[in-house]
């Protein structure tokens, strides 16, 4: 008879503990939704300037040059913060950290509106920096916590948010600018987008311990231990790692800002194209389809990596990037093409953003995962600083196709690196757990 109790009782404990994760399942999906919403709140402070530049120089004639000064701090701050934003999440949780963020994030747009200055232009940079910057590696180092069984396709949602979170108010806000004045448009944006994260924040919080399953997929190894950040740095596959996404985010930006002069050089700008039912100029076009693909591909390629692994999948859409290309040098003279090939190209380099930071709480665990990632993330920094080299080429036509080879090169070489150093090294690195 004893016997028989104890198994009831184990039977009773197995489905009370299945009854709890399910439940547990359903929060986690609002965690994700929560971290989209904020996401996409902040995609203006970034995605969203180019509309303010020119009424800003009609204005005050600054001179574009010293108004995007403002853009490049802005993201200087928002990128190379995201440890110590990871750090504090980590040690207070998102629900302090990111209600903060909100705050800096309605302070930065209506500072802008008032600026009469550019001191006062680039303080509101720096404010609106450390606000986003909170907000991308906390919502990111959240979901990360909250989906160990499928955590690329949760960090690549949660990332897509902020690519299409200006597609949805570019034109509320080109209205307004025109109507009211970019003045008017910063205020109340400001104010409208601080206040949703900071609403938001107050439903964001961490898993606690037994709340997560840690069942992963079969194509997912996954750490037993919890790395901080000192013994992170000591780690040969964090460095791989790092190489990589500057590698390919060197590539990505390389290729981004040289579509026009290439578009330019082969006389497709202003050519209609007609994909399904619109019809836009081939570079306006390829413009559009990029920014939309660059959304796509983070869910996409990160749900592939959490059926086949995170390296295995790098190394397919890497090497797919330097192959679209060479695709695009070799047929952008084809106005279709040059807008079918060049959103091929996007498709393959925004990825990065969902597998890195999977491949990263991965390696080290989920318990210091927003700081961990905040400091790979600091390699889109780094990628960012090797840019203005592309300005050291040659000048003249054709000048770009030196950009596209080095950019493939880079492609070609992160992929290699994938299978041949970053594998074995995560592999061994499980292996010393044991």
């Amino acid at each position: 008879m004893r016997h028989y109790e104890m198994g009831e009782a184990i039977v009773t404990t197995s489905i009370t503990a299945d009854i709890q994760l399910s439940a547990f399942a359903g929060r986690r999906w609002w965690q994700l939704a929560f971290g989209i919403v904020a996401m996409v709140m902040v995609a203006n402070l970034q995605l969203g300037w180019t509309p303010f530049v020119d009424p800003i120089d009609q204005k005050y004639h600054w001179g574009r040059y010293f108004i995007q000064w403002a853009f490049t701090i802005f993201v200087l701050v928002q990128t190379w913060l995201v440890p110590l934003h990871g750090y504090l999440i980590d040690r207070f949780g998102p629900r302090v950290v990111i209600s903060i963020a909100g705050v800096l994030v309605a302070t930065a747009w209506v500072l802008n509106s008032y600026a009469d200055s550019l001191f006062l232009l680039y303080v509101a940079a720096v404010v609106g920096g450390l606000g986003v910057g909170a907000v991308y590696g906390g919502a990111i180092g959240n979901v990360l916590k909250w989906f160990p069984d499928r955590r690329g396709l949760a960090s690549g949602l949660t990332a897509s948010g902020y690519g299409a979170g200006a597609a949805l108010t570019v034109l509320p806000i080109q209205s307004m600018i025109q109507t009211q004045g970019y003045e008017t448009a910063f205020f109340w944006f400001g104010l409208v987008q601080g206040l949703v994260v900071l609403m938001v924040a107050q439903l964001l919080r961490a898993p606690e311990l037994g709340e997560v399953s840690m069942l992963v997929t079969p194509g997912v190894r996954q750490s037993r231990r919890d790395y901080a950040l000192p013994q992170v740095i000591k780690s040969p596959p964090f460095w791989v790692m790092y190489a990589m996404f500057t590698l390919v985010g060197v590539g990505g930006l390389m290729a981004q800002a040289q579509l026009g002069p290439m578009a330019k050089d082969f006389q497709v700008s202003n050519v209609p194209v007609a994909i399904l039912w619109l019809t836009l100029p081939a570079l306006t076009f390829a413009l559009a389809l990029d920014r939309v693909m660059n959304g796509l591909t983070r869910p996409i390629f990160g749900w592939i990596s959490d059926m086949i692994g995170r390296e295995n999948t790098m190394f397919i859409a890497f090497l797919l990037e330097a192959l679209a290309v060479c695709g695009l040098l070799t047929f952008a003279h084809d106005p279709l093409l040059f807008v079918i090939l060049s959103g091929l190209v996007f498709f393959a380099w925004g990825e990065i953003y969902a597998l890195f930071p999977a491949m990263c709480a991965d390696l080290y665990g989920r318990k210091f995962a927003t700081a961990n990632y905040g400091l790979l993330y600091t390699a889109k920094g780094m990628a960012a600083f090797a840019i203005p080299l592309a300005n050291l080429l040659p000048a003249g036509p054709g000048s770009w196709k030196i950009v596209f080879m080095i950019a493939a090169a880079l492609d070609v070489m992160a992929a290699l690196l994938a299978l041949v150093a970053l594998k074995p090294l995560a592999k061994r690195l499980m292996a010393s757990e044991r």
